[in-house]
């Protein structure tokens, strides 16, 4: 798939996330890139066969507390590697459109606060 069609994919996935929680989301960069970094890969102990679909990098959006901003101040990235989701999305049969939106779920929930089990939780909770 082209890139400027993945981002627009991505832009529809961002879409579908609940208004209530969109209203709430300051100061996050969405980026693509095609593969998570040595450096990434690194940092995340990641082993040879493994991979991410997406990542978010900056300070939760329950942690930021009264200063946060005051002064300049760097957006917050979820990253979303193309060639994983799109190898995902093939492996397990999925349409691309659903493998994005639920890697942008997963990553906004982390910009909300919840770890890395809150969130597998709630995941399990919304594929019942």
């Amino acid at each position: 798939m082209i890139r400027e069609d993945f981002e627009k994919l991505i832009e529809e996935g961002f879409l579908l996330l609940p208004e209530k929680f969109r209203a709430r989301i300051k100061n996050v960069a969405l980026l693509v890139e095609d593969e998570p970094s040595e450096e990434v890969r690194e940092l995340e102990g990641l082993g040879d066969n493994e991979t991410l679909l997406g990542l978010y990098q900056g300070i939760p959006n329950t942690a930021r507390g009264d200063t946060y901003g005051v002064g300049p101040t760097l957006p917050d990235t979820i990253t979303l590697y193309r060639l994983p989701i799109e190898e995902a999305a093939r492996e397990d049969g999925d349409d691309i459109r659903k493998v994005i939106a639920e890697t942008i779920w997963h990553e906004y929930a982390h910009y909300f606060g919840m770890d890395e089990d809150e969130v597998r939780l709630r995941e399990e909770e919304r594929e019942r």
